[in-house]
């Protein structure tokens, strides 16, 4: 099976070596995404959990729709996040934007908190798709 790189517009461009997602065969991998202006790479809403929590998963659904795939083609987002405040604001906004976008089964969900590499960032999703 090939492994192809998956770029997009929708979404920043990777601030380090890395790609914005991987597909191999079915399988699709999304890196890590943040708050941040596609288009720009800008980090967009300080301090608010809420904002950041829909943009950062408006860039991983850029990445897999770039991949082949949907937001019902996800099994697993990993959610990062700096402040355990910060979890029930993040899983409000988290639950409005599945289900407006899969009607199907939920995909899995596990979240962690870290120190994120940037500042400004309160929320990093990645996401995990198997397509086809």
């Amino acid at each position: 099976m090939e492994k192809t790189e998956i770029r997009t517009d929708g979404a920043p461009a990777p601030a380090w070596t890395f790609s914005q997602g991987v597909r191999k065969g079915p399988i699709l991998q999304v890196s890590g995404q943040g708050p941040q202006d596609p288009a720009t790479g800008a980090y967009l809403y300080p301090g608010d959990v809420r904002a950041q929590t829909r943009r950062t998963l408006e860039n991983v659904r850029a990445v897999v729709e770039a991949g082949g795939g949907t937001l019902e083609d996800v099994v697993m987002f990993r959610v990062y996040l700096t402040k355990r405040a910060d979890f029930p604001l993040m899983n409000e906004v988290y639950a409005e934007f599945i289900d407006e976008h899969v009607k199907g089964v939920k995909p899995c969900r596990t979240t962690v908190f870290v120190e994120l590499p940037q500042e400004p960032m309160l929320v990093e999703i990645d996401a995990q798709a198997v397509i086809g």
